[in-house]
Order: C-alpha cells, then structure tokens, then sequence
C-alpha cells in the first residue's frame, strides 16, 4: 500500500510540475544563501509540503541543494519517507513530539558532516497550524546556519479537511514559489528569546506566503 501511494504521489507531483505555470519571489536571496553558508534550513508550514518539498529537489537552485527532512518515526510517516528517499532526499525520522532531540543531533550531523540542508515542518507533524515550534531554530543555532521560510500559493487548488488544511494545486493551474527573509539565530539564546525568535518566524512564514499569493494576482 504504501508503494502504491508513493507512486500516486510522484505521479501527481511530476503533473504538476510539468502541466502547472510557476512563478518565483525571492529565490534569488535563497540561492545566494546556500551558496554562502553550503547549507541551510528551509522551513515550511505543514499544508505547504508537496510543492515546497518537490521544488528543493528541483533544478531551480543553483548551486545545487543537498536536501533533507525531519520525518515523523510514527507509521504515518512511513510513507513520507518512501516518497522522500525515492527522490534521493537524506531523511531523519524524528518530530517535535517525539524523539525531538535525537532527531536535531542527527539533522546537525547531516547538515555538518554532508552539507544537507535540512527542511522542517516547524507546526508538523500534527499541529496546531502556523504554530512555529523551537526545532528548526534550535537545529540552525546548533548548525550556525540560516533558516529560511519557504511557502506557495496555488489557483486552482485543493483544500484538504485535514488537521493542516493541505493544499494540492489543480494541473493546468498557477503555483507561486516564494522563499522569505532569513532568520540568523544567535549561538546563545534563552528560553524568552527563543520564544521571541518563534513568534518573529512565525510572522516572517506569513509574510512570504503573502508574496506568493500576491505574485498570483498580477
């Protein structure tokens, strides 16, 4: 079951991409990122994965990016990390509710040791929604790298009733890829100032899913 919904899913993944007109805000300041500091940490919100995850593999960044993601080890995330790993992406099983640290040490590992950048989903993997959880920030401090908000906007679309609102762009629609400002954490930080720096992430995420969506409009 689950190679068949890994299938499907680059199935619908390749037809967007291939069908779907894109449009792209700030991936110039994203590119120049990874080509300063190797790697870097993409976050995105969790209804925003599909394409935000399929345009890190893409030929859109230059130099080329070593991605990565943080999955959930529960069986809901098996499936993600079939479809992750079938596109060559270095995953670490670990969430924010569970094995959280264990999941940052490797992420840091991999980014350190291997270049990768790692992609989080800082409300995943089950919410609450647009909540910026401490993760991505604690792994880019730890790492000395960026974290860098990345978000789309799709007419046509699916809204799907899950917990995220995820969203699947129709083929033959417009996608606007927006990358944000980058967040450089501190290397010291206490528990007010982390939570300052969530809310200030939080905002930074809404202000580049306000660029896509704006792009789309003109």
């Amino acid at each position: 079951m689950y190679r068949i919904a890994v299938g499907v899913a680059m199935l619908v993944l390749e037809i967007l991409f291939l069908t779907c007109r894109f449009r792209y805000v700030g991936i110039d300041r994203f590119r120049k990122r990874v080509e300063e500091h190797g790697a870097v940490v993409p976050v995105c919100w969790h209804q925003h994965l599909l394409i935000c995850a399929r345009f890190l593999v893409s030929r859109h960044i230059s130099p080329p990016l070593k991605p990565g993601f943080m999955i959930s080890p529960s069986v809901d995330g098996e499936a993600p990390t079939m479809l992750a790993q079938a596109y060559g992406v270095h995953v670490v099983r670990g969430s924010s509710t569970y094995s959280g640290m264990r999941a940052v040490r490797g992420i840091k590992q991999a980014i350190e040791k291997e270049g990768i950048s790692a992609a989080v989903t800082p409300d995943g993997p089950k919410g609450p929604r647009f909540r910026f959880k401490a993760g991505a920030i604690f792994t880019a401090r730890v790492a000395g790298k960026p974290v860098i908000p990345l978000a789309f906007a799709a007419r046509p679309a699916w809204v799907l009733k899950t917990w995220d609102k995820f969203v699947i762009p129709v083929p033959f629609g417009r996608i606007c890829i927006a990358a944000g400002e980058p967040f450089y954490p501190p290397r010291d930080m206490t528990d007010e100032e982390m939570e300052q720096a969530q809310v200030e992430m939080e905002r930074r995420m809404l202000e580049t899913y306000r660029l896509a969506a704006d792009a789309l409009k003109r």
